[in-house]
């Protein structure tokens, strides 16, 4: 069963279940006035006729006067009045019926005749329709010498009821169908966004990246619209980026590959004019080979970040020296580019635990994109310095280079992500580097201005904050 079938069914079931429970409210009551307001007319003109009796024929014989009563109590009412003996005989009938019979088959009657007020009701087989009737005692004193008994038919009385009935029965299903009909018209707009969302959900499992939902109400569903349009965008994001990925890799492999190819076929058909010849080959084949090793190690390391399998192996960390064994491993390739490769540690630098080799890579990498970026005559320089209000410390790496545009400074650490510049890499690099901070408990941030240089900061806990 649909949504939009179990939505119209609740709402059947909800007002089918109130409507049945008001209805027979409604009726309990209507038929509770009726009889009830019957009783209170019959037993308050028995009260009066009674109290009229005692008040001025107390001392007369009840067999004589009873055609008087009868008359006198007949008179303003319209149904049947009867008076009874204190034997429970028939002395005198507004109806016709004959004198003499026995009354006390009727529980009203032998109530009266007891010295207390009954009420009856039920089938009267001589009228053969149901009536009601309440019998008073007519007393002498404290003596019971008879009983009035008025009796009223409640034929009308049912078919008001009914018909009272059948109006609330009637008007309760007329409420049935217009909510049900209001139930389909709401169940529309509800399944009309949900088929929305699952259109838009089998595009994105298809394939179509650039499929939305069309977020048609300011609700619950409008809220999943949003987050799904903004899933989709993500993914539509890492596809391009994974395509940019595959074919930045396809281009660093093949560069390499290409390079070291030729190498061979040089090397293998040429007739080499020297030493020297062979070793500028080799020499070129150790260091595409290189090229390879690192881009499959970047492969390899984000493979394991993104599985959750990187371990760390930490051990207290000086950084100072530390920083001082990178700046000595590159600054000879800085010179090279006529770049100044500059290594700054305040006194009493904190000792952190960490991976040597991991923070390292960390290092290398950030250090390389600063020699990539930055022209001949250029500064680099890598400055720690403690941070005593976090119990951390701050490693800044900040270069003169070509900077970075303000757009891309927040995917920079997205995975695959090159930006907009010319130069070779996976993508990887720095998105590793963040990780393998975080799995440190350390933070990295970069900033930046076109044309003026990056500054990138590392904050790593101290050894005393290190979590136990």
């Amino acid at each position: 069963m649909g949504i939009r079938k179990r939505l119209v069914g609740s709402y059947l079931l909800v007002i089918l279940t109130a409507v049945i429970i008001l209805v027979a409210i409604l009726i309990t009551a209507v038929n509770y006035y009726y009889y009830h307001n019957i009783e209170r007319i019959l037993v308050q003109q028995a009260e009066l006729s009674a109290s009229f009796y005692e008040q001025y024929f107390k001392d007369a014989d009840l067999e004589q006067q009873a055609p008087h009563l009868l008359q006198g109590f007949s008179h303003h009412f319209a149904g049947q009045v009867q008076i009874i003996s204190s034997a429970g005989r028939l002395l005198e009938d507004s109806s016709g019926l004959q004198p003499g019979q026995s009354m006390l088959g009727y529980l009203d009657v032998r109530k009266a005749a007891a010295g207390k007020a009954g009420l009856w009701r039920g089938l009267d087989p001589a009228a053969e329709e149901e009536v009601m009737a309440v019998s008073y005692p007519l007393l002498t004193g404290s003596k019971v010498v008879g009983a009035v008994r008025f009796v009223t038919s409640l034929q009308e009385t049912k078919e008001t009821v009914r018909q009272i009935a059948a109006i609330l029965i009637g008007t309760g299903l007329i409420v049935v169908l217009i909510v049900a009909a209001v139930g389909v018209l709401l169940s529309r707009t509800i399944t009309q966004s949900i088929t929305g969302l699952k259109h838009a959900a089998e595009q994105i499992a298809d394939g179509d990246y650039g499929a939305r939902a069309e977020k048609q109400y300011d609700d619950e569903l409008g809220a999943l619209a949003d987050t799904l349009n903004v899933m989709a965008g993500k993914i539509q994001q890492h596809d391009r980026l994974k395509n940019d990925f595959i074919s930045s890799v396809s281009h660093e492999l093949r560069s390499p590959l290409t390079s070291i190819k030729g190498w061979v076929v040089t090397l293998k058909t040429s007739r080499l004019n020297g030493k020297v010849r062979l070793e500028e080959g080799l020499d070129i084949i150790e260091s595409e080979a290189d090229r390879l090793t690192g881009l499959v190690d970047e492969l390899l390391d984000f493979s394991k970040l993104e599985d959750g399998r990187m371990v760390l192996s930490r051990s207290p960390l000086h950084l100072a020296d530390f920083l001082g064994r990178i700046g000595q491993q590159l600054r000879p390739r800085a010179e090279r580019q006529g770049i100044l490769l500059e290594v700054k540690a305040a006194e009493r630098l904190p000792v952190i635990w960490g991976d040597e080799n991991r923070l390292k890579q960390v290092m290398i990498n950030l250090l390389d994109n600063a020699l990539k970026f930055t022209e001949r005559g250029g500064t680099i320089t890598i400055l720690a310095r403690p941070d005593e209000a976090e119990a951390r410390v701050v490693v800044a790496i900040k270069d003169t280079g070509a900077g970075i545009p303000k757009d891309e400074l927040p995917n920079l650490t997205q995975k695959f992500y090159k930006g907009n510049h010319k130069r070779g890499g996976s993508g990887l690099g720095l998105s590793i580097s963040e990780q393998i901070v975080r799995l440190h408990q350390g933070q990295l941030k970069i900033h930046s201005e076109l044309g003026k240089g990056t500054e990138v900061l590392i904050y790593l806990p101290s050894i005393e904050a290190r979590p136990e």
